[in-house]
């Protein structure tokens, strides 16, 4: 069950990461108890990712949401190691921020569709290093129509995570 989970969570954010119609099947690296590793081949880039999704969320109203992540990616070809960005499930209020909080340390992220992304490389790795150290990550947003959510993480494995997709996408 849980292989089949991560394959379908895996091929998930791969298709989402990189388009459904370029993306090759992403490959599992490895799990690393609550994240796991996977990398696929996009057309100009190898793409690296580690990825988890919630352990628990919490809402303002009862919301249909679409699978939720949280990833930190490489694509060397590219030039992006560390790329900090979640997936929440429904379109943001337009040109809001989300406040992404690990343990007692706050960042905001900016939005853009149903992602959220960290707006500069220095804020991306003040977060990975803030992640590494952590235990708890939490993400909280507003949708299109007003909604609050949270989402809580466990940091549990994502510093081997990270290191399986530095090594693999240098």
């Amino acid at each position: 069950m849980r292989g089949f989970f991560l394959w379908g969570l895996g091929a998930a954010v791969g298709l989402a990461v990189a388009g459904a119609a370029q993306a090759a099947e992403p490959q599992l690296l490895g799990t690393y108890d609550d994240w796991a590793a996977y990398s696929y081949q996009a057309p100009d880039t190898k793409v690296c990712y580690a990825v988890s999704s919630p352990k628990s969320s919490e809402s303002s109203r009862k919301v249909k949401r679409d699978p939720v992540f949280f990833l930190v990616t490489n694509m060397p070809g590219r030039k992006i190691r560390g790329e900090v960005s979640s997936i929440i499930g429904y379109p943001f209020k337009d040109s809001s921020l989300v406040s992404l909080k690990v343990d007692d340390q706050e960042f905001e992220l900016f939005t853009n569709g149903d992602g959220a992304w960290a707006d500069t490389t220095a804020k991306e790795r003040q977060i990975v290093g803030a992640m590494k150290k952590g235990h708890k990550l939490s993400v909280s947003g507003t949708s299109g129509r007003g909604t609050q959510t949270t989402d809580h993480y466990s940091l549990a494995g994502f510093s081997a995570a990270v290191e399986k997709i530095d090594s693999a996408c240098k």
